[in-house]
């Protein structure tokens, strides 16, 4: 049976996410068929699994994962073995797979700990190497189980061209071989998957965020143009503010309660704050980033979080398909995966401009569908 937490992944969903963001690296989930559809359902990219049963728990795993091993052998750049739970226990070794260096092998069973654990095992299998050559910079904190993953980094790519910086490798939405030749500088997109790759510059999360990192960008690399940047943060900053003082002078400050990952909890409660005035009830993280922050609650424990929300009775429930559940009568925006029962084929962005202008988007049309009455007119907030 598989350890996840379907509120947060675990350490092996992290590895598989991390892994899965290089379009020619085949990832093996070594262990059970719930070990791997979990993974799968979230990563958006097929991956590829043991699937072991009772019999191979029993016997041996090895044969199997050799099997597997030699069916995608010559069609992948490497090929990336998770280990999850079972095997490990077993106490099997499978290093020696490794031996050639085509086959990455990443101990990353659920009980090490949460996602962004697993993650940065992962990449630091991968073993990432600086060119202090390579033009341009790198991104990362992109995520494949993030449903903001591929909206995050076309928008870190939008900003840096607008500013005349050259993408170099982006953990992880990449193909291997940029990770053999990685920019000396680096910016985020999600805190608390920072790779550690290279100089960090800053995080594009958030628009203050935005401005000090292309700052500091603009101290280290030669040839960054900051003003377009600095025009468009102006820009949506205006745009945000216009738009929440319209719906200020209808309504009352929604009452929020929040439930993601650090970072992005963090985010949401300082945007909601600034622009609408919100009264943030609760934030509870499912993951902990050693920040001491007693306004955050850290929890995977959804009876805890359904307990702080319930005691919250908050006007919008920013979070996953979990919390959205537990009061009816709330607005909910999604913030963090799952995100179930909704169709999502564009590429949303939570960072950057483009993510600051979407979040609050969401926001104040959840809160105006809540708030309006049968037969009130329309709101515009343009």
């Amino acid at each position: 049976m598989p350890c996840e937490n379907p509120l947060w992944p675990c350490a092996m969903t992290g590895a598989v996410a991390c892994l899965a963001g290089f379009e020619d690296v085949a990832v093996i989930v070594h262990g059970s068929s719930g070990c791997y559809f979990y993974p799968a359902s979230l990563v958006g990219v097929p991956i590829h699994g043991t699937f072991l049963v009772e019999n191979e728990v029993i016997f041996g795993t090895e044969s199997r994962l050799v099997e597997v091993i030699r069916d995608l052998d010559g069609r992948y750049a490497r090929i990336a073995v998770v280990n999850t739970c079972v095997p490990a226990i077993m106490g099997e070794d499978i290093g020696d797979l490794a031996l050639d260096g085509q086959i990455l092998v990443v101990d990353s069973p659920g009980f090490l700990g949460d996602l962004e654990a697993g993650y940065r095992r992962a990449l630091e299998r991968v073993a990432p190497e600086v060119d202090p050559d390579t033009p341009g910079v790198n991104i990362d904190g992109i995520c494949r189980a993030d449903p903001f993953c591929r909206g995050n980094a076309i928008e870190a790519r939008r900003l840096l061209n607008l500013a005349g910086v050259p993408v170099a490798a982006t953990f992880c939405l990449d193909r291997y071989a940029a990770t053999r030749r990685a920019a000396p500088f680096t910016v985020g997109t999600n805190p608390d998957l920072a790779s550690g790759v290279g100089t960090a510059c800053g995080s594009l999360l958030g628009l203050d965020a935005v401005g000090e990192t292309f700052e500091r960008l603009a101290a280290s690399v030669d040839g960054v143009d900051t003003r377009p940047v600095m025009d468009e943060v102006a820009w949506a900053d205006a745009r945000i503010r216009k738009a929440c003082e319209k719906y200020l002078r209808r309504f009352d400050p929604p009452r929020v309660a929040i439930s993601a990952g650090h970072a992005y909890a963090a985010f949401a409660a300082d945007l909601l704050d600034r622009y609408l005035g919100a009264d943030i009830a609760c934030i509870a993280a499912r993951n902990d980033p050693g920040t001491g922050n007693d306004a955050v609650t850290y929890t995977t424990d959804f009876s805890a979080i359904r307990e702080m929300i319930r005691d919250a009775e908050p006007d919008l429930i920013l979070g996953s398909s979990y919390e959205a559940t537990i009061s009816s009568g709330a607005a909910f925006v999604g913030l963090t995966p799952p995100l179930r029962d909704r169709v999502a084929l564009s590429s949303r962005a939570l960072i950057g401009i483009e993510g600051a202008l979407r979040l609050m988007d969401e926001v104040l049309n959840a809160c105006v569908n809540r708030n309006r009455r049968p037969g009130s007119e329309q709101m515009d907030l343009s």
